[in-house]
Order: structure tokens, then C-alpha cells, then sequence
């Protein structure tokens, strides 16, 4: 099949249209003849109802909402041997199973396991999906009132990760859960374990934030509104409604998705895995020359088949919110005032995202507090996703603190 001037094939919407249309007039074509832009599955997630209606930030009642959740191991007797794992921006509660949309395995499955750092034969591990999340929990892809066909979509209030935490708290509540023996999270889920220590400090015995920030730099937010108005850019976004004609901005979210992914990686990473090398593609056509093109054309497109573009728009603006020493005055170390949770802060070198300085941040302002903590920086060219992926001392770092905490708190081995 020939291909056309922007290097799709003829049957290409993106070619027909011309491309993703930018501000300035200028124009991103994305190739879609392999992405697949029906809506997302529907699937039956585990999920709880809280009890009553859950009061947001932004002043807005949720009259009802669901958390989807997963978990792993056994409960003790004690019900003390609870770890909440709290996922990141583009996570879910599948932490360490098949996924039920990609058929792909845990995306923490090489950590959560039996004899794995977080031990499932010593741990109760639960993983929840976030509040405005699009695997089960309320948010953009659920109903707004009685009407499954009626979406929340873009009326879906804002929310902040103080109400993602403050909706975990219930979650938890309601398993029978009154203090969790760790809270562990990376990346959004880091901040979401710094809520946790300074919302409800009783109810947790030990915190790990790893690669995280106490708030979004002005390089984090722009990068986040540059995959904003991608989605918005897209004609198939329909200001938000595209679930009514089952749609799906594909184009939109596939280019947040790529700008995202080059953040979350180094470029020791990039140049380890593709360098220069090309596809032997001719100059005169623009379509996949480089390798890592073809990688992240890649990324984009199996990213829309699993994630919400309004879910994507809620959670990154929450990100972006996120202060957690603007509720102290400015004042880091008194989020954390008179706290007896044990903290390990775990960053990598070549995390540029997240970088290793806001996390040394977090460990001077938890010393400030007097807190009992550790700060480990591991050595790693993997750069943000290196805490996703094989790195045997990040493996051993976390195992030794949860066993060393396991031990003070009296946790059988």
C-alpha cells in the first residue's frame, strides 16, 4: 500500500485530516494505522462503595464513590500486617497480576511477591486505584447519578491527592484496617505516601516515597500541559464528550503519552537502547526513521487502549496542585511535626524528572521534624522509571527496610 505525504497509509485519518493541529499553525502527524481507537473494554473491577459521601478539596460533595482495589497474602489475625501500595500517575491497582485490559503482567510484579521485597507471605499488600482514576474508581468513566449511559466526563470536579489519599483512608476503614504497617508508593505515589504520613501519621507505622517531590517544579507542570493540549488539540475530544459517539481522542493522548515517556526515562537509557540507529527510511518520507520514534509512536498507541484522555486530564492537574508545605506555611518539616512513622526516602541518580535534591529535600525536612529516617540514593542510569524495573539494589534497599521495620513492630517472619 503506498503511503502518503505524511507517511501513513492512505486508509490514515491523521493523513486525511493533515495531523494533530498545534498552536502557531504547525502540525504533529501521528501514524494511527495501528492504533486501535475504539473505547476501552469494559471490565468488572473489584471495587468497595464507601460508606456516605466523600467531601473534596475543591468544596464538591461526591454523593457515592467506588474504589477499585486489588490485594495480595493474607490479613493476620492482628490485622497489622497491611501494606498499601499507592501507584502512579499512569498506573493502576494491578500491581502484581495479569491486567485484565493488556493481558501484560503486574507492572510491580518482580517486587511484590512471595520472597520478593514486599513479601505477600509476610504482607497483606493492597493496591487501590485512584480517585479519578479510569480502572473502576469514580472519576471520568463512571456514571455521574443513575444513569449508566451518562458519564461524569469533564463535569468530574478536581480533585488534589489529598482527596485520593483521604478516599484510600475509607477504602481502608471499611477492610477493617486501622493502621497500615507501611505505605510505599513512586512518582505520584510517592506524594500520595507523603499525604498518608502527614494527613493520618496514626495509621501509618512506616513510609518509603521513592522518586518523588514534595511538589511540582514549573518543568514538571509544563511537560503536563504540553499532553493536556495534545488531547485537547484533537478533534475526536469533542470538549470532552468523545464517550458519546465512542470515541477516543487516540492522537491526543498517544502524543501525551510520548512527551510523558521521555521524562520518565534517561538519556543514558535512550542512547543504550537506540542511539541513532535508523530504520532505513528515506528522507523524503516522514514516518518512523529513528528507532526510538518507533518506540514511542509505540508507547503512545498501546497507552490509549488502556487509559482515559479526562482521567488523564483530572490526575496530571492534580499532580501540578500538589504542595504538601503550602498547608504549613511553607513549612515542609511541619507536615511532619511530632510523627513516629518511619520513613526510608529512596531516589536515583539519574532521575532528572524527580530529581535526587527534592527528595534529599523531603529527608532534611523529616530530620527537621526529628523523624526517624533513612535517605538512599541508589546508583542507576534508568532515570525515573528505574524503580519499575530491575535494579537489585533498589530491590535489597526496600527489603531490608520493610524487614527491619517488620521486626520493631513484631510482625512474624
Amino acid at each position: 500500500m503506498a503511503a502518503s505525504p505524511s507517511g501513513c497509509p492512505p486508509r490514515c485519518k491523521a493523513a486525511q485530516d493533515g495531523g494533530l493541529r498545534l498552536h502557531g499553525g504547525r502540525t504533529l502527524r501521528i501514524c494511527c494505522a495501528e492504533m486501535d481507537q475504539s473505547p476501552l473494554p469494559a471490565v468488572d473491577h473489584q471495587h468497595l462503595v464507601l460508606d456516605g459521601p466523600l467531601m473534596l478539596d475543591c468544596g464538591t460533595e461526591l454523593p457515592r464513590v467506588q474504589i477499585a482495589y486489588r490485594t495480595y497474602g493474607t490479613l493476620n489475625a492482628a490485622r497489622s500486617n497491611a501494606i498499601l501500595i499507592c501507584h502512579a500517575l499512569t498506573g493502576d491497582q494491578y500491581v502484581a497480576e495479569t491486567h485484565p485490559v493488556t493481558g501484560k503482567g503486574g507492572w510491580w510484579d518482580m517486587v511484590v511477591g512471595p520472597g520478593l521485597p514486599i513479601d505477600t507471605d509476610r504482607y497483606f499488600v493492597i493496591c487501590s486505584n485512584v480517585l479519578g482514576g479510569c480502572m473502576g474508581s469514580t472519576g471520568a468513566r463512571t456514571p455521574k447519578g443513575d444513569d449508566p449511559n451518562e458519564l461524569w466526563g469533564t463535569d468530574f470536579p478536581p480533585v488534589t491527592i489529598r482527596d485520593m489519599v483521604r478516599a484510600q483512608k475509607r477504602m481502608v476503614e471499611q477492610l477493617g484496617i486501622e493502621r497500615l504497617f507501611a505505605v510505599i508508593g513512586g512518582s505520584m505515589g510517592g506524594m500520595q505516601v507523603l499525604q498518608w504520613a502527614a494527613s493520618y501519621p496514626e495509621a501509618v507505622f512506616a513510609a518509603v516515597p521513592i522518586a518523588t517531590a514534595p511538589y511540582h517544579s514549573a518543568q514538571n507542570i509544563a511537560f503536563n500541559e504540553v499532553g493536556r493540549q495534545s488531547i485537547f488539540a484533537d478533534a475526536d475530544w469533542e470538549q470532552g464528550r468523545y464517550w458519546q459517539s465512542g470515541k477516543i481522542p487516540a492522537r491526543g493522548l498517544s502524543v501525551a503519552r510520548m512527551v510523558a515517556h521521555i521524562t520518565y526515562l534517561s538519556e543514558e537509557a535512550l542512547t543504550r537502547k537506540f542511539g541513532r540507529r535508523m530504520r532505513g527510511a528515506s528522507l523524503a518520507v516522514f514516518n518512523d526513521i529513528f528507532e526510538v520514534e518507533s518506540y514511542l509512536r509505540h508507547q503512545g498507541s498501546t497507552f490509549v487502549r488502556r487509559f482515559d484522555a479526562n482521567s488523564y486530564l483530572t490526575i496530571t492537574r492534580a499532580c501540578d496542585w500538589f504542595d504538601l508545605a503550602s498547608d504549613y506555611d511553607g513549612n515542609l518539616s511541619a507536615a511532619f511535626a511530632g510523627t513516629r512513622t518511619r520513613f526510608c526516602v529512596i531516589s536515583f541518580t539519574s532521575d532528572w524528572l524527580y530529581p535526587t535534591s527534592g527528595n534529599r529535600a523531603i529527608a532534611r525536612a523529616l530530620n527537621g521534624a526529628g523523624a526517624n529516617v533513612s535517605f538512599v540514593e541508589i546508583a542507576s542510569d534508568k532515570g525515573h522509571d528505574a524503580f519499575l524495573l530491575d535494579e537489585p539494589d533498589f530491590h535489597r534497599t526496600l527489603g531490608g527496610f520493610l524487614t527491619g521495620c517488620a521486626d520493631h513492630a513484631g510482625l512474624a517472619a
